[in-house]
């Protein structure tokens, strides 16, 4: 008797009482990572009807349908079917937009819209995501180049302009989020306001109080509304004896990032679970 399967997102069927490991000797002898409904198996799994099953081999570089099955298969189907369909944008790719571009290109998000007017600098390296390689690039094209190892099958459109009241609504139209990852507090006010109120249908996600290296914990996430949010203390701005550092910052970056999967997956349950700011 046969059970039907899903193996890398196609509809294939198998005899009752094989093992993941028998499938993965018929069909792709040299996988030595196994992937049953989104967690790693050893190879005497018995398959059940409707499992999920990704076989991988190290090494190699899948093609595109390849790497959307290995995707699904971590994120769940509805999970990745929501990323994929989305289009966000990052302003500002320093500490906090380099990290929230990683994690949203690494959740297999379908476009990004990245703006950044700036070149990599030595000091840069102490909290964002680029190396020594990069100094002296545009953040922009060397973003482009770290998005592309990760997955080449994100679209990533990049503009090297410096973002204002008048450009903010062209560049960002379709968009589904913006996440705001300035460094100055005027230019994170701005984006704010001219985003609430130029991209109606558009989820805004900030950033305010991310200096220092002090309690983890005290990083949340507030609401204004039902479309813009504020990650951070709301206190601890860079300043003398306050510098950004790594970890305080990509805790922040990961809660944007979290934040714009869950608007992105069940807005209205995730806008519920954040306490609005004014209250």
């Amino acid at each position: 008797m046969a059970i039907k399967i899903l193996l890398n997102e196609h509809s294939f069927s198998v005899p009752e009482d094989k093992t993941v490991g028998q499938l993965r000797d018929r069909e792709k002898p040299g996988a030595d990572v196994l992937i049953v409904n989104g967690y790693p198996s050893r190879g005497d799994y018995v398959l059940k009807e409707g499992d999920e099953v990704a076989l991988i081999q190290r090494g190699e570089q899948p093609k595109a349908d390849e790497m959307e099955a290995l995707l699904v298969a971590r994120h769940t189907p509805g999970v990745h079917q929501c990323m994929k369909e989305a289009t966000v944008g990052v302003a500002g790719l320093g500490g906090l937009g380099s990290a929230v571009s990683v994690a949203l290109t690494r959740m297999g998000v379908g476009k990004l819209v990245l703006v950044d007017y700036d070149v990599v600098e030595p000091s840069n390296l102490n909290r964002q995501f680029y190396s020594i390689s990069h100094i002296g690039m545009a953040k922009t094209a060397a973003m482009s180049d770290i998005l592309g190892d990760i997955n080449p099958y994100v679209s990533v459109i990049s503009h090297r302009i410096e973002l204002n009241s008048d450009n903010i609504p062209e560049i960002f139209e379709t968009v589904d989020v913006v996440v705001e990852c300035f460094d100055r507090a005027e230019d994170k006010a701005m984006i704010l306001e001219v985003a609430g109120e130029s991209l109606p249908e558009a989820y805004v996600v900030g950033a305010s109080g991310l200096a220092g290296y002090g309690d983890s914990n005290s990083i949340q996430t507030w609401r204004i509304g039902d479309r813009i949010f504020i990650v951070g203390d709301l206190e601890k701005s860079a300043g003398p004896g306050q510098g950004l550092m790594a970890p305080r910052v990509g805790i922040a970056a990961f809660h944007q990032a979290n934040l714009v999967v869950a608007l992105l997956v069940d807005p209205k349950e995730a806008i519920a679970q954040i306490p609005d700011i004014l209250d």
